[in-house]
């Protein structure tokens, strides 16, 4: 997996610029959370040209992660994705649902 670092509020403004052209997808992993290193490598090992993927640190970036989920309307949860298509959250998912796969259902 090719990740993009997601730090800052302009950061997250650009990638929702960005999926009026091409998906983007946000993934909220909890460094201290063996659950969310389990899927972070099963991410890791998978390549995805269709969709544009972020990494957030949620516990160095709290708040961004915590504007994420009100920009968003999404209720926060740790792992977590959320693919971002035209602005809006089309499909967001947390712990092992966690499947590159069903990203690509809505990429269309």
């Amino acid at each position: 997996m090719l990740w993009n670092t997601l730090e800052t509020e302009a950061q997250l403004n650009h990638l929702v610029e960005l999926s009026f052209s091409k998906p983007q997808a946000i993934f909220k992993h909890s460094t201290r959370c063996n659950i969310s290193s389990v899927i972070k490598s099963r991410l890791d090992r998978k390549t995805v040209e269709a969709i544009d993927f972020y990494y957030l640190d949620l516990i160095t970036y709290r708040q961004l992660s915590n504007l994420i989920g009100e920009k968003f309307d999404v209720h926060h949860e740790s792992p977590q994705i959320l693919l971002i298509k035209n602005g809006e959250c089309v499909f967001d998912e947390s712990h092992s649902s966690i499947i590159v796969d069903d990203l690509l259902d809505f990429v269309g």
